[in-house]
């Protein structure tokens, strides 16, 4: 850990500058949204739709080796698509200026046992406004893992990068349970709440569907190829899965993210909001086709700063965010997959040992009134 604050040699003014800055960009997209962008998201969804159906088509066929291969590769990937670049993206309302009832995220269900409702609550509301923040982010460790110094290692802790492996693979499951805060719900005063009972029932609903569809309509149709559709389903989920919460650890979790305190969020301004979401992240390294799979989301940084901007505009946005990390001399965390996988769980690794030396004091800036931990 070091007790050095990259952002303290900003002053008050010029982070409210920044912030009039990151305003100037999102407007300029807000403005040029039209008929080009529209067409890109209905094409992907058809690609998508159409993908899944040949790939289920092939699978009927699986007891053949090369029909299952290619059906499982087609499915896992047409899953990818559902969650990353159409779900996460609609959900989080960066379509709904289309005014289109289907691609809305009033209206979106995506191939998730996670309901859209309870999903966008966690995620939009809680994670996106404090992101990075312990004790307020649940996204930071999904409530499982010690993610700084300074949290009070236990015993425990020992087994995180097991339990983040078994998160990686069951990872629609793992977000279920965290839209649920299975973790403060699960007394027995709290189960009887009325409205976490509801919205137990609503996951327990989704999750009956998921698998009804995925492991028995779907198997069924394959008469002889029930057990190889079976395990080609679960495969092609499995691997969502762990291609999922990778993107996401990389975004998230790599050396040189910053965490915050509570208290650094008291009478927070929207430029420390914007200075939180830019040190808070870390984008991907790539092609075009890496971004797209990743649902842009290798774009984390501009993501955090513009969740509702459409996906296919980070990439033009992240050349002038990136200008402006270098004009207030930011460090802006970036790496190929290989590189950025290898460094998130290096630090799981490294936060499951207790510390070898007492943390550090952290760095105060009372004339911000902000306290920021580096890890």
């Amino acid at each position: 850990m070091t007790a050095i604050d990259p952002t303290a040699h900003l002053t008050a003014e010029q982070i409210e500058e920044l912030g009039r800055e990151l305003d100037a960009i999102r407007d300029e997209v807000i403005a040029a949204r039209g008929e080009k962008d529209a067409a890109y998201i209905r094409k992907v969804i058809a690609a998508q739709r159409k993908l899944e159906l040949a790939s289920r088509g092939v699978l009927l066929f699986s007891i053949f080796p090369p029909a299952w291969l290619l059906g499982t590769a087609g499915l896992s990937v047409a899953k990818i698509m559902d969650n990353m670049e159409i779900g996460h993206n609609i959900l989080h309302g960066q379509w709904d200026w289309m005014r289109d009832p289907k691609i809305h995220s009033t209206t979106w269900e995506w191939d998730h046992v996670s309901p859209s409702e309870q999903w966008k609550h966690s995620h939009n509301e809680l994670h996106h406004t404090y992101t990075n923040v312990i004790g307020k982010d649940n996204d930071l460790g999904y409530g499982i893992m010690r993610v700084d110094e300074d949290q009070k290692w236990h015993p425990f802790h020992l087994g995180q990068p097991l339990w983040n492996f078994l998160n990686a693979c069951f990872f629609e499951y793992g977000i279920a349970a965290y839209d649920l805060e299975l973790g403060k719900n699960l007394s027995k005063r709290r189960r009887k709440n009325p409205e976490f009972r509801e919205r137990a029932r609503a996951v327990g609903r989704k999750i009956r569907k998921q698998v009804l569809k995925d492991y028995v309509i779907h198997p069924l149709l394959s008469g002889p190829s029930f057990l190889p559709t079976l395990a080609a389903t679960f495969t092609a989920n499995l691997v969502r899965n762990i291609w999922t919460h990778s993107v996401i650890m990389c975004g998230h979790f790599p050396e040189g993210v910053q965490v915050f305190e509570r208290r650094s969020i008291n009478g927070e301004t929207r430029g420390q909001w914007y200075l939180r979401q830019m040190m808070g992240s870390a984008n991907i390294s790539g092609s075009k086709a890496m971004h797209f799979m990743t649902g842009n989301l290798s774009h984390q940084i501009e993501h955090h700063l513009f969740p509702d901007l459409p996906s296919n505009r980070y990439a033009e946005v992240a050349v002038k965010v990136r200008a402006l990390f270098e004009k207030y001399e930011l460090e802006y965390v970036t790496g190929p997959l290989p590189k950025q996988v290898f460094s998130a769980w290096h630090k799981v690794f490294r936060l499951s040992l207790p510390n070898k030396e007492q943390p550090k004091p952290k760095v105060e800036t009372p004339d911000r009134e902000r306290e920021l931990v580096a890890v």
